[in-house]
């Protein structure tokens, strides 16, 4: 008789398919949330004519601001001549990639009509900063999608099945100094036009302040510089993967240090600032961040572990060095930015100014829905899955890979003409 052949199957969870597996359920948790929203409407979350901007909101802004790590370092780069950096620029690339379409996710949720998202393109109103605002989006991610073509062109499959389609996406290197100045223009334009838009609200007093773009351009330099470097350390010693160049990373994290001292004084100015005299609406905004519900949020988390412990860990070499500590800063830099823009954004909207002078000044509430944080925590989801994958397959974090083809340009450029 012949003996049957066995064939056994054993499947093995891996920390990695363990980890896409949770990222899985919680976006599907986000797909669910999504269509109830959009079929019922924004009723069912607790977002109120005096509270329109919330959780998403929140999510909006700190992801623009964490992924403004792109334009900074590619300006560094190809615009100041800083090319030792380019493959931490490489890495911050593809982080402003995810984060720009994690806004464009929460602000899909939160337009309440989504099918009209095509609006402002077609109708102009060139008066509105929210206008702007929305062109530099679409404009600027254009300019990111055409920027991480040759990072998109590492992946093997599309190698194998489509080479000249990659062959063509690789040599968009070539336009990187072009890109990196549009890139420039319209992500500064960007960042300084959220701070404006929240700064020429003239009916929220806590906004209606000059130096809020300012701050903005601030936070999403340091926050985004500081996500690139945590997210290019962290997969360093969590996967093989990703290989970095230490020494780089200490250099621009000790240019973080320094970042820092100018944002922390622009924030304490603008706060110390608001103390000088009593401003309707103002003043209480300042009390709520100061001394009411935000005021943990506002001095432990954004002042103390935002910026202040950051900053001397960052300035002090021995700490800088020491890999555990450097990462425990970028982070908590990066935390920090994430809890300004709440501050900022939560603390203007619960101060309720009366429309009769002879009324007093109220106060509202609000705290996210369960619909709103399943949809809020699958944006989140969606972006650590997207920077995983890349890690795994197109080659994000890895600084030799720049480094060989530097080689390989030199090598070609000293090689000898036969005749």
């Amino acid at each position: 008789m012949a003996k049957k052949s066995r064939f056994k199957f054993k499947f093995v969870i891996t920390p990695w398919l363990a980890w896409l597996g949770l990222l899985g359920i919680i976006l599907l948790g986000g797909l669910v949330g999504g269509i109830l929203i959009f079929w019922k409407g924004l009723g069912i979350t607790n977002l109120t004519d005096l509270v329109p901007w919330g959780l998403w909101i929140t999510i909006d802004l700190s992801s623009i601001a964490l992924a403004a790590g792109a334009f900074s370092l590619c300006a560094g780069v190809y615009l100041f001549g800083l090319k030792r950096y380019q493959p931490i620029a490489r890495t911050a690339t593809f982080v402003g990639l995810i984060g720009y379409t994690m806004a464009m996710l929460s602000l899909l949720l939160d337009i309440g009509r989504p099918d009209r998202f095509w609006h402002a393109v077609v109708y102009w109103n060139t008066h509105s900063l929210m206008w702007e605002v929305t062109m530099c989006v679409v404009l600027y991610l254009t300019v990111l999608v055409f920027e991480t073509m040759p990072i998109l062109a590492n992946l093997e499959w599309l190698r194998k099945r489509f080479p000249k389609i990659t062959s063509k996406m690789e040599h968009m290197h070539h336009y990187a100094p072009v890109l990196a100045i549009i890139g420039l223009g319209l992500s500064s334009l960007h960042q300084s036009s959220l701070g404006a838009l929240y700064g020429v609200i003239k009916a929220r007093p806590f906004w209606f302040k000059p130096e809020m773009s300012v701050l903005f351009m601030l936070s999403a330099i340091v926050g985004g510089i500081s996500l690139t470097l945590f997210a290019s350390m962290l997969t360093s010693r969590l996967t093989n993967k990703a290989k970095i160049n230490d020494a780089l990373i200490e250099r621009v994290a000790q240019f973080v240090g320094y970042l820092l001292i100018g944002y922390f004084y622009f924030r304490a100015w603008d706060v110390l600032s608001m103390t000088y005299t009593y401003d309707p609406g103002r003043s209480e905004g300042l009390d709520l961040i100061t001394k009411g519900p935000l005021a943990f949020n506002f001095w432990f988390v954004e002042m103390l572990l935002g910026m202040i412990v950051p900053m001397i860990i960052l300035l002090y070499k021995p700490t800088r060095m020491n890999r555990f500590w450097r990462m425990t800063a970028l982070f908590l830099v990066a935390v920090g930015v994430v809890a300004f823009r709440w501050d900022t954004n939560i603390t203007g909207l619960l101060v309720v100014m009366p429309y009769i002078a002879d009324q007093a000044i109220a106060y509202t509430s609000y705290r996210p829905s369960l619909i709103e944080a399943l949809t809020g925590a699958a944006i989140i989801a969606y972006g650590l899955a997207a920077f995983s994958l890349g890690v795994k397959y197109l080659r994000v974090v890895d600084h030799s890979l720049v480094q060989e083809e530097h080689a390989k340009v030199k090598v070609e450029a000293v090689e000898p003409v036969t005749v």
